[in-house]
């Protein structure tokens, strides 16, 4: 088994070798093409090393131009060429508007009050809660109550510091 395989190996090399060997053998070496161009400076001849230019290569034609006469490649088509949209530009308002903070209404409705001694209490129902208040008290960390009066009561909203009134029923 390992004979064969020598042998393939050493077949595929020579056919590799003879290959790369003909094209040299059958290509004329002394002829000069006219699309062959060297060219050769006398000071290079010169040279340590420099191989003799003959006389028949220094001397060749011209470089002729192969170039194809136009773009090959050029797109052709009998649609009219597009126009490119025109971009209008809008100035934009870099200050945003901003809205002071506003109060909002007051969330309580007044249910009654009592009397107890120098003491005057408020009861006030937000939705199903019921507070009991005194004048200084604070609601939520929201409401404070400022000051209770027998005709109405003076609220401060906290976040903005601004004053409202509810009012608590009459003198009668």
């Amino acid at each position: 088994m390992d004979t064969k395989r020598i042998t393939g190996w050493v077949a595929f090399f020579g056919v590799a070798a003879a290959l790369a060997w003909l094209p040299e053998y059958f290509s004329p070496s002394d002829e000069v093409d006219s699309t062959e161009v060297t060219v050769a400076s006398p000071a290079k001849a010169n040279a340590r090393g420099a191989l003799p230019a003959s006389s028949a290569k220094a001397n060749a034609a011209p470089i002729k131009d192969l170039s194809p006469a136009g773009d090959l490649f050029a797109s052709k088509s009998w649609k009219a060429a597009p126009t490119l949209a025109t971009v209008t530009e809008q100035a934009i308002n870099p200050t945003p508007v901003v809205q002071a903070p506003s109060l909002p209404p007051v969330p309580f409705q007044f249910v009654g009050r009592l009397h107890d001694r120098s003491d005057l209490q408020v009861f006030l129902q937000d939705g199903e809660k019921i507070y009991v208040v005194r004048s200084g008290d604070v609601i939520d960390d929201t409401w404070k109550i400022a000051a209770i009066s027998d005709v109405e009561l003076s609220l401060v909203y906290l976040p903005l510091h601004l004053s409202q009134t509810l009012s608590v029923g009459s003198t009668q």
